[in-house]
């Protein structure tokens, strides 16, 4: 791949091309990064609304017809129903890991497989997040784990 910045004193606003000679998967994902940068999701904690960026997120987590957004060390609730968030989060870095989570896959810092089959992820705050045995083969896949 080969990268230009090319500047123009007449470019009102930032404006980024793609040249390609296929749409692959992976084109589409560089896309949808570069359509995010600098995007979040808007989350509120004690009455103070704020724009997560998507590289604080370690999960999101519905419960009681609510979504939750964890980062490190915050919870902040999300008016955003957890299909939604899904759609709007690539599908390399985010992975629904059971009915009610999603999970950022660069946080995962370890995994350990039970009994059930289901996999406990240990994410990079020290969390434990269930893999349910539904998603656990395509986590495998996605990460490179036969």
């Amino acid at each position: 791949m080969r990268v230009e910045i090319n500047i123009d004193q007449h470019e009102p606003e930032l404006f980024v091309e793609i040249h390609c000679n296929d749409v692959t998967d992976n084109v589409s994902r560089l896309k949808r990064h570069i359509e995010n940068y600098g995007t979040g999701i808007k989350a509120s904690k004690d009455g103070e609304t704020v724009m997560l960026k998507l590289s604080a997120i370690l999960y999101a987590e519905s419960v009681d017809k609510k979504t939750f957004v964890y980062t490190e060390s915050k919870v902040y609730e999300t008016d955003k129903r957890l299909y939604e968030l899904e759609e709007m989060l690539d599908k390399r870095d985010f992975f629904r890991c059971s009915k009610s989570v999603i999970v950022n896959i660069g946080k995962i810092e370890k995994l350990k497989p039970e009994i059930t089959r289901n996999i406990l992820a240990t994410l990079s705050n020290g969390e434990v997040i269930v893999v349910s045995r539904r998603y656990a083969t395509e986590l495998k896949k996605l990460i490179g784990i036969s």
